[in-house]
């Protein structure tokens, strides 16, 4: 019996060591902190306005963005004549570094304090730069709608979006948030999954999984980052105007590269 109980610690003891080795290492390579009083051009861009529902009110507005307290803030507004030759009933911020700051294989952080609104959608997300959507993919982070005390975070791809192919495997989750405070919303990309986080709690992985289908892990060309405080949309519905403006604040981003 003690011969028996000491392999069963060896073994566990063994497999334990093996388990940490195969765990991904990863380099901080670029942390952004928001510490200065605008918004650092060498590493982001505002995002254009666009037709899909989550870019069509985009705006470079300069009322839509503060870089304050070490923190970008992206707010959302009633466009109530802020920019009177502008049609759009409603006015956004967002931020990308598309050509700017890209990750392969890593990690992103990002710690963001999310103020909830009716028709609010902030998000954080990534998208290849250089492709099409949705052949090439689509990682959202974190996505909010309204007052939830919950974050979206969800794989799209043309396996899961043209093919429907959405839970062979399951392609999102979502994961309680502190609706009130700041949270921190993670990935980790690598070769053969996708590794979502919730404040250090893991939430859901996306797998490479052996299939004849097209398209289901097309992830392994450099992504980039958007950060945007979108209003309204099919998904997260009606907008209250009593509720707005909204704000999105973001208070670090964070990218580490896998070391091989």
């Amino acid at each position: 019996m003690k011969t028996k109980n000491f392999l069963i610690i060896l073994f566990g003891l063994f497999t334990g060591h093996l388990l940490l080795a195969q765990q991904p290492k990863y380099e901080l390579f670029w942390v952004e902190n928001f510490n200065g009083s605008a918004i650092n051009e060498k590493y982001w861009s505002k995002i254009p306005r666009g037709e899909s529902d989550w870019n069509r009110h985009m705006s470079d507005e300069s009322s839509l963005y503060e870089v304050k307290n070490g923190n970008l803030i992206l707010r959302g507004k009633i466009n109530k004549n802020i920019v009177p030759e502008d049609s759009s009933p409603y006015i956004t911020g967002g931020v990308y570094t598309k050509d700017k700051k890209m990750l392969t294989f890593g990690k992103v952080e990002v710690r963001a304090k999310l103020q909830g609104a009716k028709g609010a959608w902030p998000a954080i997300w990534m998208l290849p730069n250089k492709g099409r959507w949705p052949d090439d993919g689509e990682i959202d982070i974190m996505e909010r709608l309204n007052h939830d005390s919950i974050a979206y975070q969800t794989v799209h791809s043309y396996y899961t979006y043209v093919l429907k192919e959405e839970n062979n495997p399951p392609h999102g989750s979502v994961h309680r948030i502190d609706p009130d405070d700041y949270n921190v919303y993670a990935v980790e990309i690598l070769p053969d999954s996708l590794i979502f986080s919730v404040n250090g709690s893991h939430t859901f992985t996306y797998p490479r999984i052996e299939t004849t289908l097209k398209g289901q892990y097309p992830f392994g060309t450099p992504f980039y980052i958007l950060i945007d405080m979108q209003i309204g949309g099919n998904w997260v519905g009606e907008v209250n105007p009593e509720d707005f403006p909204a704000e999105m604040k973001i208070d670090w981003v964070k990218m580490y590269v896998l070391k091989q």
